[in-house]
């Protein structure tokens, strides 16, 4: 594992937090971050780090981003993610609306208004050392790597979603991850 990489992408995260907290603003980590959070340590390298916010947070937390050094990245929709760079690493922030009944939606992009995993919001709070930060269910976590080549046609499956599944049915059955 590149443990210097490994080490700039948790003081990332733990700063981008704290730039949620100061605004107000919910964030949930995703992807295989948010699978290290739940087990408390991490697994593997990661390319980058994935979070679900909502959409009326989008400007304030992107202001406070670019003060902060962060920098803009081309990416899909502005409406539907925003994905920024710093010291060499990127973050995406796919954006989250709801409809009239509370269900979790796909803000903007061709997928606008397509519901994510009731219950995804729900995970716990997921801690790797001094980092604290919400992450997204496990099971909706599990549904979303199982069903993203579905709902993507064309996207591969890929072996550290495998590997993530794996190792979440396995903390789930065992009943290991935070607040067990």
């Amino acid at each position: 594992m590149d443990r210097q990489r490994t080490d700039r992408q948790l003081r990332l995260i733990a700063e981008t937090t704290r730039i949620a907290d100061v605004l107000g603003v919910d964030l949930w980590l995703r992807g295989g971050w948010a699978v290290d959070f739940f087990l408390g340590s991490p697994t593997r390298d990661h390319t980058d780090i994935d979070w679900f916010a909502r959409i009326r947070d989008a400007e304030p937390l992107t202001d406070e981003l670019l003060r902060s050094g962060w920098a803009v990245l081309p990416g899909p929709p502005a409406d539907q993610q925003r994905d920024f760079g710093k010291e060499g690493e990127e973050s995406s922030f796919a954006l989250l609306s709801e409809d009239d009944r509370g269900h979790t939606l796909v803000a903007g992009g061709p997928w606008a208004g397509e519901r994510w995993p009731d219950g995804m919001l729900e995970g716990p709070l997921g801690r790797i050392g001094p980092t604290a930060c919400p992450v997204i269910s496990p099971a909706a976590q599990i549904e979303i790597k199982r069903m993203t080549p579905v709902w993507i046609p064309g996207r591969p499956r890929r072996a550290k979603d495998v590997e993530d599944i794996r190792v979440l049915e396995t903390a789930l059955r065992d009943g290991a991850g935070p607040n067990r």
